[in-house]
């Protein structure tokens, strides 16, 4: 091959990996754009008095001396996920929304430990500092695990429990009393996220892939730039150690509901038949046709699930 062929192609090539990684490369945003955006007032970030240095993305609605919802929202989202709900159940409740440290608008845990427990105590200051005392207590994915952790170890602060398509039960890559292996590509996803691998990622969260349009794509691109908000999703991940949960399961007594996708793909729908094995007093509305976040994807159904058994309590 001629030298200046050879140079030509070389140039090429690098001209087209150069490419690549502008394309692919994706630093944070900046906080301030962030908080232009999604943050609805300045004063839906609070600091946490109990825990100095710890500051929480919060929205607080609906009738302050009404019963109290906290929802907690899964990994890798935020506590947008429940719009389509708050409004609708802040007519009657009071309804507190939360970002998880590093997640949303939540600044990344100064400590550095995103255990489960760490984030109990970091909800029950949340709830300690707002002056509430028992709530219905409702998470989805990861955020279940968290709920039913807390409903059994601190029961007194749990009047209900509501869990949608829970995490908690082994896995292939969770096993009990050992922390995942964290793929080099996840590793990579702090510097390279481009936006097209991110909406493939979560195209099998949703039985309907057409519910994943182009403005909520942007909003979870969006919110996983946040300063410190990816390095903080992969710890949370290297620090989760599960253990069989039946033992917690069967301690819990306050009523339960399990809100299911019946194509979910994420945590599978066959799981709800081992909660509902262990918790003594859940029941289960299944929903078909819905994958893994039945509040994002068919709001309705799972609405009027949820409503029903809050109204039971009244």
């Amino acid at each position: 091959m001629h030298a200046k062929t050879r140079t030509a192609i070389l140039i090429l090539v690098a001209l087209a990996l150069f490419g690549l990684a502008a394309w692919a490369w994706t630093p944070d945003l900046p906080q301030a754009e962030l908080d232009a955006k999604y943050l609805r007032q300045p004063g839906d970030r609070v600091a946490l008095r109990a825990l100095p240095g710890v500051q929480l993305h919060l929205r607080d609605s609906g009738p302050k001396d009404g019963p109290a919802l906290l929802l907690i929202h899964g990994f890798g989202a935020s506590l947008h996920t429940w719009e389509p709900w708050a409004a609708a159940l802040s007519e009657t409740y009071r309804v507190i929304l939360v970002d998880l440290p590093g997640s949303g608008l939540s600044p990344p845990d100064p400590s550095g430990v995103y255990t489960d427990a760490r984030s109990e105590q970091l909800l029950l200051a949340l709830l300690d500092q707002l002056g509430v005392g028992a709530v219905t207590l409702i998470g989805h994915s990861i955020g279940g695990r968290i709920a039913w952790g807390l409903a059994a170890r601190h029961p007194e602060r749990v009047a209900r429990l509501v869990l949608i398509a829970p995490d908690g039960f082994a896995s292939p890559g969770f096993d009990y009393g050992k922390a995942p292996e964290v793929p080099a590509s996840l590793k990579l996803m702090t510097h390279v996220l481009p936006r097209p691998l991110l909406r493939m990622s979560l195209a099998p969260a949703y039985a309907d892939p057409q519910v994943l349009s182009a403005g909520l794509t942007d909003r979870y691109f969006e919110l996983m730039r946040a300063p410190g908000a990816r390095p903080a999703l992969l710890a949370r991940m290297q620090q989760t150690v599960l253990s069989d949960p039946r033992p917690q399961l069967q301690r819990i007594r306050a009523p339960t509901l399990l809100i299911w996708g019946e194509q979910d793909a994420m945590i599978p729908f066959s799981n709800a038949a081992d909660y509902l094995a262990a918790l003594p007093r859940a029941r289960l509305a299944a929903l078909p046709g819905i994958g893994h976040l039945p509040q994002e994807e068919q709001p309705a159904r799972g609405l009027a699930a949820l409503q029903a058994f809050l109204r039971e309590a009244q």
